[in-house]
């Protein structure tokens, strides 16, 4: 196959690169700005597509953020690629942080006390997988199926979670919004200005080139004439 990679990935480079980029964070960084930059497509939009693709980053929407992301956008016309490029500021080194803190903040909006902490957040993802995993076995098996980890996770942890991801949800992307939207707006007039002067400069050339052009077809129209009143040469059509 023509885009067939060389040297296959195995799982365990996959999954380090999707910790730690290959290049690093500051060249995917730069990555995702480049391809920010030259999006065909308004400020308005792209700073639309910019704040749902940060806004799905707090919620747990786990394996659905490219999804969500892109149907958002298409339903609020933004920017698709602008917000699938910004699902990726969530990766596993933020969203411990986001979790953590989404949690808290549901905990303290829905009035739940319960003492909270990375390692119980942690223990509660972990059980609740598993006894997913368990009920689903379930079905082709012969044990029954529980659910007081996934109800007490559901009601402790993923609702917290849900209700705690707004606020910060929508404050981080409101000021991307507003950063995206004058710097698309400067760049791409920039870029236009940029465009306009090379245009101007390739005019510039092309009438230089055909002022030269003329005034040499002009001196050898006069170099012609001199040699025929002169008598140097015959006139062209002569016996």
């Amino acid at each position: 196959m023509v885009f067939k990679r060389r040297d296959p990935r195995g799982w365990w480079q996959t999954a380090r690169e999707y910790v730690y980029p290959r290049g690093g964070f500051r060249r995917a960084i730069k990555y995702v700005l480049h391809r920010m930059r030259r999006l065909p497509d308004p400020p308005h939009r792209i700073a639309r597509g910019v704040f749902i693709g940060t806004f799905v980053n707090f919620p747990p929407l786990y394996g659905l953020q490219l999804l969500t992301a892109a149907a958002l956008s298409w339903l609020t016309r933004g920017n698709i690629l602008a917000a699938m490029l910004f699902t990726f500021l969530s990766n596993p080194i933020t969203t411990p942080f986001i979790a953590v803190g989404s949690i808290e903040l549901g905990h303290w909006i829905l009035g739940i006390e319960q003492p909270l902490d990375f390692a119980t957040v942690y223990a509660a993802f972990a059980d609740a997988g598993h006894q997913l995993w368990l009920n689903i076995s379930a079905i082709w098996g012969d044990h029954r199926a529980e659910w007081d980890k996934l109800e007490g996770f559901f009601d402790y942890i993923f609702w917290p979670y849900t209700v705690g991801s707004i606020i910060p949800g929508l404050i981080a992307s409101t000021i991307a919004y507003y950063i995206t939207l004058p710097a698309v707006h400067a760049y791409q007039r920039l870029r236009a200005k940029k465009a306009a002067e090379r245009g101007e400069k390739r005019r510039a050339i092309r009438a230089l080139l055909a002022e030269k052009a003329r005034h040499m077809a002009e001196k050898a129209a006069s170099e012609s004439a001199d040699k025929f009143e002169t008598g140097g040469d015959d006139p062209p059509g002569a016996p």
